[in-house]
């Protein structure tokens, strides 16, 4: 390995090397705050090394892995959601009992393998990424070994081991009739013949898993209802942003929107996606789960731009995704602020009169759920305007509508949410917990408050941030 490829690959190596010195801490010394600061350090270290990855860039790493800066981007939003993790997860995890320090190893681990799957241009090297985000998932959502989160983790399991089952038979057939599983080869000669249409249908099935879309959704409600908050917000966030950069890569690269076959297909899942998601949301009295099948109809959206196809396309899908990770790290952070010592606050019920309690994780609230709803001034607005002007810049009108239409009936949902946190509480009741803004959790809070800006500028002043992103692709 020479210098170039050495500094290319730098962001994983510090990652990686962070997992292992976390081992070495835990074997000689265990410390909940220690292991969320080595944790904590080591991304802020990857996110500097950065900068001379993407200088280096693109750099292909044997046949494996490109670092290109489409990869370090995602890369960089990805080190983002795992260090806010970390953060907030360092508050929910001290106010809890027992051996909490693996659980930062798990998620260096599941880190590591979003970061390898936005650079893989392999079939081997997606696997691995894969396998590994999805082990570390495993322990993850089962982290807490209660009833529900074991039960969780083990519905994960078994739906991740058939979503692998089936992402392995389509890269055989796919091997079987182009005779290499390299991208870039792939690429220069695609198939059209039986075995290479029903690999792919295959992939997209074992894709469809992972991003949870319909009909491949059964498993969703039910493991963030069980995870514990901050594994739910890693697999809400940083997972979906991960398995669908792979598929932006490798199904571009393959023109897949382009076979008539795939782009019908592709377009059903996305219209069932965003009206199943969507209507599923107005039932839902579990917050996790209101956010579990809110996540559906999100991925249905982002579905809309990667039909249209093209690089401008796919930058639009990229800053949704950046949009859709930071309003549901803030969503996730309120829950997880909130959360009490027996059982995180995922009833509609815990947020009865919250603005009058604790009017600043309200506001926070509200700002998110106004950015999912495609509120203006939000990153969720900008990012729906740009899905919407793909779609319908490559004349996807049926698309379009449904997405409007899906976000007209979810905001429903948003709405009431927000009713009740702005509902006043039954007389009599103590209302009124300290002073008015943020509880004293400074580091939550410092984390809440990022986040929020992040939002808020990106919806007013989303230039920069598109103008990277299309570059990169």
């Amino acid at each position: 390995m020479n210098a170039t490829e050495l500094s290319a690959l730098l962001p994983m190596i510090v990652v990686a090397a962070t997992a292992v010195l976390l081992m070495l801490v835990i074997a000689f010394y265990r410390s909940h705050k220690v292991a969320a600061g080595v944790t904590a350090a080591g991304l802020v270290v990857a996110m500097i090394t950065l900068w001379p990855a993407w200088n280096a860039a693109p750099q292909p790493v044997t046949s494996l892995l490109l670092i290109d800066r489409y990869a370090l981007s995602f890369t960089g939003l990805l080190l983002i959601t795992g260090l806010a993790i970390t953060l907030l997860a360092a508050g929910y995890w001290a106010k809890r009992d027992g051996q909490r320090e693996e659980f930062y190893l798990l998620l260096l681990l599941a880190t590591l393998g979003t970061a390898v799957l936005t650079a893989a241009t392999h079939f081997a090297s997606f696997f691995l990424g894969l396998e590994l985000l999805s082990v570390s998932l495993y322990g993850l959502i089962a982290y807490p070994r209660q009833a529900d989160s074991i039960q969780a983790g083990v519905k994960y399991l078994t739906l991740a081991a058939v979503s692998a089952a089936f992402l392995l038979f389509g890269m055989a057939l796919i091997y079987a009739d182009r005779g290499t599983m390299a991208l870039s080869e792939l690429a220069a000669a695609p198939g059209s013949g039986f075995l290479w249409l029903a690999g792919l249908a295959l992939l997209l099935v074992g894709i469809g898993f992972k991003l949870a879309i319909v009909p491949f959704h059964m498993w969703i409600g039910d493991v963030y209802a069980g995870a514990p908050a901050p594994a739910a917000a890693f697999v809400a966030t940083a997972s979906k942003t991960a398995v669908f950069a792979i598929l932006l890569r490798f199904f571009l690269a393959l023109n897949g929107p382009g076979m008539p076959v795939v782009a019908v297909v592709i377009t059903a899942v996305a219209i069932l996606s965003m009206l199943g998601g969507s209507l599923l949301v107005l039932v839902q009295h579990n917050v996790k789960r209101l956010l579990a099948y809110s996540s559906i109809a999100h991925i249905g959206y982002a579905l809309v731009a990667f039909l249209a196809g093209g690089t401008t396309a796919a930058a639009n899908v990229a800053f949704y995704l950046v949009a859709y990770s930071l309003t549901t790290l803030v969503a996730f952070g309120v829950l997880i602020f909130l959360s009490p010592t027996a059982h995180d606050a995922d009833d509609l019920d815990d947020y009865q009169g919250l603005f009058w309690r604790q009017p600043g994780l309200a506001v926070a609230m509200t700002a998110a759920l106004f950015s999912l709803a495609g509120i203006p001034l939000t990153a969720g607005f900008v990012g729906k305007f740009l899905l919407l002007t793909a779609g319908l810049g490559a004349a996807e009108w049926l698309l379009g509508i449904t997405l409007v239409v899906s976000s007209g009936i979810s905001l429903f949902a948003y709405l009431h949410w927000i009713v009740v946190m702005f509902r006043a509480v039954p007389e009599g009741e103590m209302v009124v917990e300290g002073k008015r803004g943020f509880p004293q959790r400074p580091l939550d809070t410092a984390v809440l408050t990022a986040l929020l800006l992040l939002i808020l500028w990106f919806g007013i002043y989303p230039t920069p941030l598109l103008s990277l992103l299309q570059n990169s692709f």
